[in-house]
């Protein structure tokens, strides 16, 4: 027979026992603290156009000049600044390949960054908006003037028309294209006149005419003759008039 005391200590320890049990089954299934949320994707960079070059395949050359000429950087920062877009016609290889030889050799460093920037517009124009758009366009090189920079572009049904005023090609292809950045193939060098054709300065007014020359100096030489005459006569007519006065005061004092 258990005895009373027993029983309650095996109550007890069987007590401890549940306790026990029950505080380390909840402290498993227990959440922990909630984990960081990781942190969202960041938006997208501006569209990295010589990649865009690299994956065509055939515009290496234009690549060179692209970062020789620091434009890849201007259009980064223009793409990353403002929301209207570019427009990029890429020469391909073959195209530069058809310059004359040393044509690139012969420019210094402004007129390759001129001869790049002419290759692209500030804007994004799609093929259909070809039609649209107002010429001559105006490209990072600056001046439309005739002379200057001037391009214009014509749509005539699926092709479009590209010329310079020294070039006259077509868009061949579109190599990239979304909602920001337009990038066609060329199949020649755009030559912007500014560069390779530049107007020369107005010239200097013209010397007058030798025959006015000496025109000028006859009438200034006559005219220096007749005031020496006329002075001559005045002195002359002054003296007969003193010699008139002292002829006359000479016949008083004999006759008296």
């Amino acid at each position: 027979m258990i005895k009373p005391n027993h029983l309650f200590y095996f109550s007890l320890i069987q007590l401890l026992t549940l306790h026990f049990t029950v505080t380390t089954v909840l402290a498993k299934t227990a959440p922990g603290p909630a984990a960081p949320e990781a942190p969202g994707p960041a938006p997208p960079g501006p569209t990295n156009i010589t990649k865009i070059l690299e994956k065509g395949g055939q515009f290496t050359i234009f690549i060179k000049l692209l970062k020789a000429t620091s434009v890849s950087d201007q259009l980064y920062h223009q793409l990353n600044d403002s929301n209207n877009g570019v427009t990029i016609f890429a020469p391909s290889d073959n195209a530069f390949s058809n310059l004359k030889p040393g044509t690139l050799n012969s420019l210094n460093d402004q007129q390759k960054v001129e001869l790049v920037q002419f290759h692209v517009v500030p804007q994004f124009i799609s093929m259909s908006n070809f039609q649209t758009v107002s010429n001559p366009l105006r490209t990072n090189a600056g001046d439309t003037a005739d002379g200057l920079f001037p391009l214009n572009v014509t749509n005539s049904g699926n092709s479009v028309n590209i010329t310079t005023g020294l070039t006259n090609t077509s868009v061949s292809g579109t190599v990239y294209t979304d909602d920001q950045v337009a990038v066609y193939q060329v199949d020649k060098v755009l030559l912007p006149q500014g560069v390779f054709d530049p107007k020369p300065p107005p010239p200097p007014a013209a010397p007058a005419p030798e025959s006015e020359k000496k025109k000028s100096r006859a009438v200034s030489s006559e005219s220096d003759k007749s005031n020496e005459a006329s002075s001559g006569f005045v002195v002359k007519n002054y003296g007969l008039r003193k010699l008139g006065f002292a002829i006359g005061i000479i016949t008083v004092i004999i006759s008296l």
